[in-house]
């Protein structure tokens, strides 16, 4: 399994990454890139993670038989609109944003009869960075990638996205893309939101500056997500909202709970509480699969 040309569209940390990751494992002859900002492109072209400049998304689609789209969920439709001319029936084109019912939905849009070539896609990895400089072929290397396939998905795209994940090291699985939106608005979005919540708890109060330089690993560790992309996790958190709050109020439940044993006058109710988080971390080990099916990142 060896690619004639990557068109990748999108040449910050997670597409240079991939690029970088199938140059390394020898998995494609020639790789052409697009970005909205060509010093970019051509950034990334003189740190060789891809060996020609596309000037637009369309040429950069030119001759590959297959395609990354790894820009922001938002720009997902526009970005296969501007495609959909040159995809043909062998192409494989995938994404790699972090929610799936919206890139789903604007793929059914666009692309309507080439539908069968579009293997979603979803990387369970990433850095606070972002940009063509922190692309690393090891990004992706032991990582979970979810697919997430409709009814239209051909059967050759999708075992060849499946080859190629597993041979870039990931461990591949397959969900429904709500499923996957519900639970990634668990275990991802909602988790950013509270980081983001933390720091502006933080910045709302007048000691903010005294508190931050007394801050620990505890504090560092909970918050190192707070320093992700804005537009990047706007996009996601507009594309996700109802799973989004649905979690939140979960949250706020368990908040709440946690809140009510911290008030009462005896210490059971609430290391019982802490007791039931404690244990369930300490067992829990990042990708595994539980045995009802359930995904684990």
């Amino acid at each position: 399994m060896v690619f004639e040309q990557l068109g990748l569209i999108g040449c910050g940390l997670m597409g240079g990454s991939f690029a970088l990751a199938m140059r390394k494992a020898g998995l494609v002859h020639h790789i052409v890139g697009y970005s909205k900002s060509p010093t970019t492109t051509e950034r990334a072209r003189q740190l060789g993670v891809i060996d020609a400049v596309a000037p637009s998304a369309l040429l950069a689609v030119s001759g590959s038989d297959i395609v990354l789209l790894a820009v922001p969920v938002a720009a997902t439709q526009a970005t296969l609109n501007a495609i959909r001319p040159l995809v043909t029936p062998h192409t494989l084109v995938m994404d790699v944003g972090s929610t799936k019912m919206d890139v789903v939905d604007a793929a059914r849009r666009v692309l309507r009869e080439h539908i069968g070539c579009f293997v979603p896609a979803h990387p369970i990895t990433g850095r606070e960075v972002s940009g063509v400089e922190y692309a690393e072929p090891e990004l992706y290397s032991g990582r979970q990638i979810i697919l997430t396939p409709t009814e239209q998905t051909r059967a050759k795209q999708l075992r060849l996205a499946e080859q190629l994940w597993t041979a870039l090291g990931c461990r591949v699985t397959r969900m429904d893309p709500q499923a996957h939106d519900a639970a990634f608005a668990a275990v991802s979005h909602l988790p950013h939101v509270l980081a983001f919540a933390m720091m502006g708890a933080m910045l709302g109060q007048p000691q903010a500056d005294e508190y931050l330089s007394l801050a620990g690993p505890g504090f560092r560790d909970f918050t190192r997500i707070a320093a992700s992309d804005p537009k990047m996790w706007r996009d996601i958190l507009r594309a996700n909202r109802n799973e989004v709050l649905a979690q939140a109020g979960h949250f706020r439940v368990a908040l709440r709970e946690l809140e009510q044993a911290i008030a009462a006058e005896t210490d059971q109710p609430l290391e019982a509480l802490i007791t039931r988080a404690s244990t369930t971390r300490a067992q829990w080990r990042m990708g595994a699969q539980r045995k009802n099916g359930g995904v684990g990142s």
